[in-house]
């Protein structure tokens, strides 16, 4: 009871991944995050969704502890985020591709699974299984400077995947990539949502898309308009689409704003 009690005042929720609260970000004086708060609870596949410019980057940033939160809190494994350890159970993959591109596709993976608790017999392991997946293992020996952009999002992937983490969290994973494989990535998401328990993020502006996720958060300007599961949303706002859905939140936070 004591440690049930103490977690509660302390803002972290057991049976979930991440919680975050009450949490403002700015740059200068524009107010990116306000008041944000949302819990993911372990196993979920969770859909951050909007426009660019929304604040989605920002806020993903921030659960991984790239950036800080002006005030609120955001907790992470029950921990309280920044925090170097969680990182080794965090896989991330920005919106824009953090690679070395005079090193070969197989040398990046190399390198970043070297930089996880793997041993070597492990990284080969995960660099066959990554690799395959974003259907890259014909091009590994390539030097990624002549990938192509949407090669170069695939391997992004298979580094955020390289070392089996708990928590995935994947920014615009499949801008650029044929629909084909964007097909058999979102069924890799599932089966490891399913099949290993993993909790996933994903950002995304494409509301199919967000209809594969079990809850899915809508933001616009740095504010949660709605969030729920995709027919909870629908059913709520009497609508046909996660668009529409998305329109009628705006327009009742426009007039919520108005009156206050």
């Amino acid at each position: 009871m004591f440690i049930h009690l103490l977690a509660f005042e302390e803002g972290i929720h057991l049976n979930s991944t991440i919680t975050v609260e009450n949490v403002n970000k700015s740059f200068g004086k524009k107010a990116v995050l306000n008041d944000v708060s949302l819990t993911i609870e372990k196993g979920q596949l969770y859909g951050l969704i909007g426009p660019s410019g929304a604040g989605k980057t920002t806020l993903v940033k921030m659960i991984v502890g790239m950036e800080k939160a002006d005030s609120g809190l955001i907790h992470v494994l029950n921990e309280t985020m920044p925090n170097l350890d969680i990182l080794q159970e965090i896989g991330y993959m920005a919106q824009s591709d953090a690679l070395y591109v005079e090193l070969t596709g197989e040398e990046n993976l190399k390198f970043f699974a070297s930089l996880f608790r793997l041993n070597k017999e492990e990284q080969k392991r995960r660099i066959a299984y990554a690799s395959d997946l974003v259907n890259l293992r014909d091009d590994l020996k390539k030097r990624v400077s002549a990938y192509s952009g949407g090669m170069k999002r695939r391997l992004s992937l298979a580094i955020a995947l390289i070392q089996d983490p708990k928590l995935l969290i994947l920014d615009e994973p499949t801008v650029g990539i044929d629909p084909e494989l964007k097909l058999s990535i979102w069924g890799e998401l599932l089966r490891l949502k399913n099949e290993e328990g993993k909790t996933i993020i994903v950002t995304t502006h494409v509301m199919d898309e967000a209809e594969r996720c079990d809850v899915v958060a809508m933001v616009r300007d740095g504010r949660i308009l709605a969030s729920g599961t995709p027919s909870e949303l629908k059913d709520l706002y009497s609508a046909g689409s996660l668009d529409e859905v998305f329109l009628k939140a705006g327009v009742k936070q426009h007039e919520n704003l108005s009156l206050n």
